[in-house]
């Protein structure tokens, strides 16, 4: 299965559960990986075949500034259903990163994997 990914994508944006979370904004770091057969595009070398990774992550962090979100959880499944069904990508991976959110960790994650299939099931 050929992919585009995208690592690191950064958005800020008012995310989180506590009162005062909801008054600032925070970072989020996404990764995606999504399957698209890259054929087309190499064999000719032709932008139109390709996915444009700009175009993706320009309208990810768009829809994920839009309103504030209090769960990573609902960013990654915002994000699943524009590319499957807005970009049509036949299978998605997203992780979605809050750095900072446990003073003892890192960042904490949520990773989710979605398919045309069991989009349309839904």
């Amino acid at each position: 299965m050929d992919k585009v990914l995208i690592r690191g994508l950064e958005i800020n944006t008012v995310i989180g559960v506590y009162d005062w979370e909801k008054t600032i904004e925070q970072r989020l770091l996404v990764d995606l990986d999504m399957a698209w057969d890259n054929r087309q595009a190499a064999a000719t070398d032709d932008y139109q075949y390709a996915l444009c990774y700009e175009t993706v992550s320009n309208r990810v962090i768009e829809k994920i500034i839009e309103k504030p979100i209090e769960l990573i959880e609902t960013v990654a499944e915002m994000i699943a259903t524009i590319l499957l069904e807005e970009f049509n990508v036949s299978w998605v991976k997203v992780v979605v990163k809050k750095p900072g959110a446990v003073k003892q960790a890192q960042s904490v994650a949520v990773e989710i994997e979605r398919s045309q299939s069991a989009s349309q099931a839904s």
